[in-house]
C-alpha cells in the first residue's frame, strides 16, 4: 500500500469509503459520530483544497483509506479534562476510514502519519469502539476527555509519542 495527497477526482472513492464506515459504525452500536451525511461532499472538498485529505492505495492502485492529516494547532484539543503527555508540536489526524475489503488499512495509515511527526493527537467518539481498539493497538495513550467547538460532543481524546 501508498499514501498520496487526495484529489478533487477522488471523492466518489472518498465518498464511498465514508459512507461504508458510516453504515459500520451503526451497526456496531455508534449511530450518533457522524450523522447527516458527515463528513460530506463540502467537507472532503475542502480538505483537499487544504491540502490535508490523503487517501491511501492498495497494489490494484484502488483507493482503501482516507484520513485527513496535518501539523499544527488543533483548537479543540487546547482545552482538555485529562492531561496531554506533552505540548510539544503535533500532527493531527481526523476523519480516517476504511474500504470495508481491506484489512490492515487503519494500522498503515496511523503509522504513515507517525512516521512525518513522532507526536499525534487524535480523538474519537466513545461509542467507536473499532476506533479505540485500533489506537490502542498502535499504541495511543488515552489522555483525556475533548469537547468539539463545532457542536459541544464530547470525546475522548489520544496521544502517541
Amino acid at each position: 500500500m501508498k499514501i498520496r495527497k487526495s484529489t478533487i477526482e477522488d471523492i466518489p472513492y472518498i465518498q464511498k469509503i465514508y459512507d461504508h464506515a458510516r453504515e459500520y459504525m451503526i451497526s456496531q452500536g455508534n449511530p450518533n459520530q457522524w450523522t447527516n451525511g458527515y463528513p460530506n461532499y463540502d467537507t472532503i472538498k475542502t480538505d483537499i483544497e487544504k491540502s490535508q485529505s490523503y487517501v491511501c492505495i492498495d497494489e490494484d492502485n484502488t483507493v482503501v483509506g482516507v484520513f485527513v492529516f496535518y501539523i499544527g494547532i488543533e483548537e479543540d484539543y487546547n482545552n482538555i479534562e485529562g492531561n496531554w503527555l506533552n505540548n510539544d508540536e503535533y500532527g493531527v489526524v481526523h476523519r480516517i476510514a476504511t474500504n470495508k475489503n481491506k484489512k490492515g488499512v487503519g494500522s498503515f495509515c496511523l503509522r504513515y502519519c507517525f512516521e512525518q511527526i513522532n507526536n499525534i493527537k487524535i480523538d474519537t467518539h466513545k461509542d467507536n469502539i473499532a476506533m479505540q481498539k485500533l489506537l490502542e493497538k498502535e499504541d495511543y495513550t488515552k489522555c483525556g476527555i475533548i469537547t468539539l467547538k463545532r457542536n459541544g460532543a464530547k470525546r475522548i481524546a489520544f496521544q502517541k509519542v
